[in-house]
C-alpha cells in the first residue's frame, strides 16, 4: 500500500491566529499562557485536518521560526540573549525580535535571512569556535505527547544536523563544519528520547543536498549519517526545493530508511534513486507543489506513478514536494473569487486531498476514485483552454523587447552630476525606504472603502489627510528625501497587481513571511497589462505639500514575480518581461508628472536566485534585464533608487551592479555591515544606502550605533556616494517606535557631515 505523508502545514492559522496572539503577547495584552494555549489548539486543529494522510509531522509547529525553535532545541542561543534571564519564552523572543514582552531594553536580534529560495525568512543560528550544544527537547517531546493523546499518526520533524550548520555563521574565524563533532550527540540523544517517547519514524530535513557542496560538506553528511543511522528511529531523509544533481549518489548511500525527493522538480530523480537505493529502503516522492497553488493535474501523475508502484509497493510513499508552509490553508474560503480561476486552485487542505486520491487510485485502481479524476482533469482543461490567461498584444510586445529599452542615456557618472545639481542634497543624504506605520485607522479606512462603507470621495480624503501627516512629520525630523507613506496600499505586490490585468486575488491566501508578518501573494494567472496609471495621483498630490524631493515608490519586476503565485504554464522570464513593460509605462508617466526621484524595490532578486550555481547567470540575465526595462527609460536627471532587503547579497554583487540603479538601499543593520565585505574586492561603482535602522525589532538605534555603521560604510565606499536610511519599510512599527528612531538617523548624519 502507498503511503501518504506531509512535511510541514502553514502554522499561523487560516484566520491568522498566531499572529494576533503574538502581537497581543508582545504588546503585553496577552499572558504567556494565553499564547502558548493558541498554540496548542492550532496544533489540534491542523493535525485533524491532515488526518486524510497516513502520518502527520509533528514538530513543525513554531512559535515564530523552525530554525529558531532548532537552536533552542539543541541549547545554541546567543549569550546576550539568555543572560537577561526570564522564561525560555523570553529567551526565544529576544533572540527572535531583540526583546520579548515587558523588556524595558532590548539586545541585538538574531540575524535573519531568506530561507532557501523562498520568501520565508529564518534566524540565522551563530557560531564561534567556542559554540558548544546541550540538548533541550521538551518542546518536540511536548507536541509529540500532545499528538499522541489526540491519536495522531506521527512523525516528528526535524532540522538535519549539516543543514542546521550550513544555515549558520561564524562570529569568528571558525569554521562551523568544525562542530560537527560537537553537535552530533546532542543529536542523537534527541533521536534517542523521541523513540524512547514513542516515534518510530523521525523527518529529518537535509534541503543543503540540493545545493552545491564540496568534498568536505558531503564527508559531513557521511559522517553525520554514520552516528545517527544508529539509531532506533527509522529517517526519514528529506530534500526539497530542488534536484539533488551530483548529491544523488550520496543521498542513496547514507544509512537511514528513507529518502525523499522533490519530484516536481526533476521527475527523472526518481528513476535514479530507485536504482541505487537499497531494497529495503522508502522512497517518498513529492509530487504535488508545495510551494505553487495550482491544481495537480492527477491523471499526468498517476501516468507517471503507476509503474513506479508496480516496482516499489509499500515502498513508495506521497508527499507535498515540501512543507505546506508556502502556501494557504483552505481555498474553498474564497468565495469572492472569480468561480473559474478558483477552479484551478488547490492551497494546503486541497494538497492533502490530491494526495489521498492518488494513493487511492494506486492501491484500489483509478475506478475508485473516477469522480474526483474526473473533476480534476475538468479543472486542468478548463485552464489550458481559457481565453482569459493569453494576450496576443501582449507576447507581441514580449517579443519585440530590444537591449535598447533596458539602456539610461548617459553613465552613472554623467548622471550623477546632472542629478546633484538638481537635487542639491548633502552629503549622507536621509531618507527611508517608502512605508510609514500601517495604524489601525488606516487599515479600517481600506477595509470600510473595500466593503462600500465609505464612498470614494471621503475614502481619498482620509487618505490624503495620512499622508499629509507622513509628509508633515518626515519634515519635522529633517529629513532629507520624503515618501509619501504608502497609506494607500495593502502590500506592496498585492497593491500593483490589484491594478494590473492578468491578476486574481484571495481574501484569506494569507502565508507567513516571517514571525507574526503574513502575506497575501496575489494569483498571477494570466498575460500582464497596466490599464492605468497607478500610483501618479498619490505621488503628485503628496509632493504638492512639500518643497523637499519626494520619492516615487514603486515594486518591481523581478519582486512582483517571485512574491506572487505565478503561472507555471510559462517561463518565468517570460512573466517578468511582461511586468517590466507594465512597471516601465508607470515610471516614464511618474516622470512626466514632474517626479524626480523613483525607487523600484527589488528586494526579491537574491531569492529567487537557483540553488545551484550552475543556474544562476541564466536567471540573473533576466532578472536583471526586466529591471533595466522598467526603470531606464527616463531622462539623465531622473534619479532611479532600487531596495533590497534580507539576503546574502555579496556572491552576486557584480549584477546588482549591473542593474545601474542611481542609489541603492540594501538591508546592513542586522548583519553589521557584512555586505560591505564584497566591496573589498569590488568597487560598487554608484550610491548606496546601506541600512542602519532594523526595522524588524522594536529597539530603537542609538546614534552612536548608526554613526559607527556608518563609518563602517565609509571605509569601503566614498562618502559622496553614502545615504542614510533604514534598512526596510516603516508599515510594521508604530509612529512612537519610528520617530525616535529616524531622529537619531538625522542626528547621526548630520554629526558625520561636521566629522
Amino acid at each position: 500500500m502507498t503511503i501518504t505523508h506531509n512535511l510541514g502545514f502553514p502554522r499561523i492559522g487560516a484566520k491568522r491566529e498566531l499572529k494576533f496572539s503574538l502581537e497581543n503577547f508582545w504588546k503585553g495584552q496577552e499572558a504567556a499562557e494565553s499564547l502558548l494555549t493558541t498554540g496548542r489548539e492550532l496544533r489540534q486543529r491542523h493535525w485533524r485536518q491532515q488526518s486524510v494522510l497516513d502520518r502527520v509531522p509533528v514538530g513543525d509547529f513554531s512559535l515564530y521560526d523552525q530554525v529558531l525553535d532548532m537552536s533552542m532545541t539543541l541549547g545554541h542561543v546567543p549569550e546576550r540573549a539568555a543572560r537577561l534571564g526570564g522564561s525560555e519564552l523570553d529567551t526565544y523572543f529576544r533572540v527572535a525580535r531583540g526583546r520579548s514582552a515587558g523588556d524595558s531594553n532590548g539586545v541585538a536580534a538574531g540575524e535573519m535571512t531568506k530561507w532557501f529560495d523562498t520568501n520565508y525568512h529564518y534566524i540565522v543560528p551563530e557560531f564561534t569556535a567556542d559554540t558548544d550544544f546541550e540538548l533541550n527537547p521538551e518542546r518536540l517531546l511536548t507536541q509529540l505527547e500532545e499528538a499522541k493523546a489526540a491519536s495522531v499518526r506521527a512523525k516528528p520533524v526535524i532540522i538535519g544536523p549539516v543543514t542546521y550548520l550550513s544555515l549558520g555563521k561564524a562570529k569568528d574565524d571558525s569554521d562551523p563544519l568544525q562542530l560537527l563533532e560537537r553537535l552530533l550527540p546532542a543529536y542523537s540523544a534527541l533521536l534517542d528520547q523521541l523513540v524512547a517517547a514513542g516515534a518510530d519514524w523521525v523527518q529529518i530535513d537535509e534541503p543543503v543536498l540540493v545545493t552545491d557542496l564540496d568534498e568536505r560538506w558531503q564527508d559531513a553528511l557521511r559522517t553525520a549519517y554514520a552516528t545517527l543511522g544508529q539509531s532506533t528511529a527509522r529517517l526519514l531523509l528529506t530534500t526539497y526545493f530542488g534536484r539533488l544533481g551530483d548529491n544523488l549518489p550520496l543521498a542513496c548511500e547514507l544509512p537511514v530508511a528513507g529518502l525523499h525527493l522533490d519530484t516536481t522538480q526533476s521527475r527523472v530523480e526518481a528513476d535514479d534513486a530507485i536504482a541505487r537505493l537499497p531494497d529495503d529502503r522508502v522512497l517518498s516522492l513529492g509530487v504535488v507543489d508545495g510551494r505553487n497553488i495550482w491544481k495537480a493535474d492527477l491523471g499526468d501523475r498517476l501516468d507517471w506513478l503507476e509503474p513506479l508502484h508496480h516496482r516499489l509497493g509499500d515502498r513508495l510513499w506521497l508527499a507535498p514536494s515540501c512543507s505546506l508552509l508556502h502556501v494557504p490553508v483552505d481555498v474553498t474560503n474564497e468565495r469572492k473569487l472569480d468561480p473559474e480561476i478558483r477552479s484551478w486552485l488547490s492551497f494546503a487542505l486541497q494538497k492533502l486531498e490530491e494526495l489521498r486520491v492518488l494513493a487511492r487510485a494506486l492501491n484500489e485502481g483509478r475506478e475508485s476514485v473516477g469522480t474526483e479524476l474526473a473533476e480534476n482533469a475538468q479543472a486542468i482543461d478548463s485552464r489550458r483552454q481559457s481565453d482569459r490567461v493569453r494576450q496576443p498584444s501582449v507576447r507581441d510586445a514580449v517579443a519585440n523587447i530590444t537591449p535598447a529599452l533596458g539602456q539610461r542615456q548617459s553613465p552613472y557618472a554623467e548622471r550623477a552630476k546632472k542629478q546633484s545639481a538638481f537635487l542639491k542634497l548633502p552629503d549622507y543624504p536621509t531618507t527611508t525606504i517608502g512605508s510609514f506605520p500601517q495604524t489601525k485607522d488606516i487599515r479600517q479606512t481600506r477595509l470600510k472603502f473595500r466593503k462600500g462603507e465609505l464612498d470614494e470621495g471621503t475614502y481619498l480624503n482620509l487618505m490624503r489627510e495620512n499622508i499629509a501627516y507622513a509628509v508633515t512629520e518626515q519634515e519635522k525630523l529633517g529629513l532629507d528625501v520624503l515618501v509619501h507613506g504608502e497609506a494607500e496600499r495593502n502590500d506592496m505586490v498585492e497593491y500593483f497587481g490589484e491594478q494590473l490585468d492578468g491578476y486574481a486575488f484571495s481574501q484569506f491566501g494569507w502565508v507567513q513571511s516571517y514571525g507574526s508578518r503574513c502575506v497575501k501573494p496575489p494569483i498571477l494567472y494570466g498575460d500582464i497589462t497596466r490599464p492605468r496609471a497607478m500610483t501618479v495621483d498619490w505621488i503628485r498630490y503628496a509632493q504638492s505639500l512639500t518643497r523637499q524631493p519626494l520619492k516615487g515608490m514603486l515594486t518591481g519586476p523581478v519582486t512582483i514575480l517571485n512574491w506572487s503565485f505565478v503561472r507555471d504554464d510559462q517561463p518565468r522570464s517570460d512573466t517578468c518581461y511582461q511586468i517590466a513593460l507594465a512597471i516601465r509605462e508607470e515610471v516614464l508617466d511618474l516622470e512626466k508628472a514632474g517626479v524626480r526621484i523613483i525607487q523600484i524595490d527589488e528586494a526579491a532578486l537574491r531569492e529567487g536566485l537557483p540553488l545551484r550555481r550552475s543556474d544562476w547567470q541564466t536567471y540573473l540575465d533576466w532578472a536583471v534585464t526586466a529591471f533595466r526595462i522598467a526603470a531606464n527609460g527616463v531622462q539623465d536627471e531622473t534619479q532611479i533608487h532600487t531596495h533590497m532587503c534580507y539576503s546574502e547579497f555579496n556572491d552576486i554583487i557584480e549584477s546588482i551592479a549591473d542593474m545601474d540603479a542611481d542609489v541603492i538601499t540594501i538591508e546592513t543593520s542586522r548583519s553589521d555591515m557584512e555586505l560591505l565585505d564584497a566591496f573589498d574586492h569590488f568597487q560598487y561603482p554608484n550610491e548606496i544606502g546601506p541600512g542602519v535602522y532594523d526595522i524588524h525589532s522594536p529597539n530603537t538605534p542609538s546614534e552612536d550605533h548608526i554613526v559607527e555603521l556608518m563609518a563602517k560604510a565609509a571605509e569601503r565606499i566614498p562618502r559622496e556616494r553614502l545615504w542614510i536610511n533604514p534598512d526596510c519599510g516603516l508599515k510594521t512599527r508604530q509612529w512612537e517606535e519610528v520617530r525616535p528612531a529616524l531622529a537619531n538617523m538625522v542626528n547621526a548624519a548630520k554629526q558625520l557631515r561636521q566629522d
